[in-house]
């Protein structure tokens, strides 16, 4: 399998793994975006992480199929339990799952001290985007590139952060679009923020209907809708 057997979205998140990087791969699909980089010659060592039978298994026929078994590792594990201090990883990747699935796992990473901060940590939510940089900022991580991509109608970011020494500091509306996102405001951004106006004033209507009408709910909508605006007006 070559880059061009990735989907976009995996091509776009194996472009932001460092050259040569020691990659864990966490909730891996196959073992598609460890093999793919292997046979780039772009990672030196790979492991796979599932939490599933079914997949787990999968991945390791991907990888024995490609003749990559001495250099990519598949383990059945929940999240970073995928990862052992001797694979000294510098890159990990988490793609296609929700922004709390995704915080957890790194959560749980921190506390079992399987993610170090020593780390590039390149992810893809599929939703709550914005609570999962949240965590970022509040574990010292800084968002050094940002993309959105659309594909098969559907829309993803992509977030790659790098922990630092200073405190990391983001506005609301920062971590709502993405800080780079922001700056960027390219169409597919102006696409998904479009999408989500009209579901938020669709929300924001039905919310003003009610019997009892949630203040803070509606006060949080309302001022969600007038980012919105700002952002892509």
């Amino acid at each position: 399998m070559n880059e061009q057997g990735l989907s976009r979205r995996l091509q776009r998140v194996g472009a932001a793994v460092p050259e040569g990087a020691r990659l864990a791969d966490i909730g891996s699909d196959h073992a598609y975006l460890p093999v793919a980089l292997m046979l780039q010659n772009k990672i030196s060592y790979g492991v796979a992480g599932e939490v599933v039978k079914g997949p787990f298994e999968s991945a390791k026929k991907q990888v024995q199929k490609s003749g990559l078994t001495d250099k990519i590792t598949v383990r059945l594990a929940d999240g970073m339990a995928a990862v052992h201090p001797e694979d000294e990883i510098t890159a990990i990747t988490i793609a296609g799952m929700g922004g709390t699935l995704i915080r957890n796992i790194l959560e749980n990473g921190v506390a079992q001290q399987q993610v170090t901060g020593k780390e590039r940590l390149i992810l893809q939510p599929n939703v709550g985007e914005a609570g999962l940089r949240n965590w970022l900022m509040s574990n010292n991580y800084e968002i050094i590139h940002e993309e959105i991509i659309e594909e098969h109608q559907k829309i993803y970011e992509i977030i790659v952060a790098e922990k630092t020494e200073k405190p990391v500091l983001y506005t609301e509306q920062e971590l709502f679009f993405g800080p780079f996102l922001l700056k960027e405001k390219n169409e597919t951004f102006r696409n998904k923020w479009q999408r989500e106006l009209l579901q938020k004033e669709r929300v924001l209507q039905q919310l003003q209907q009610a019997d009892q009408l949630p203040q803070d709910k509606v006060q949080e909508i309302t001022r969600q809708i007038q980012w919105i605006r700002e952002a892509i007006g």
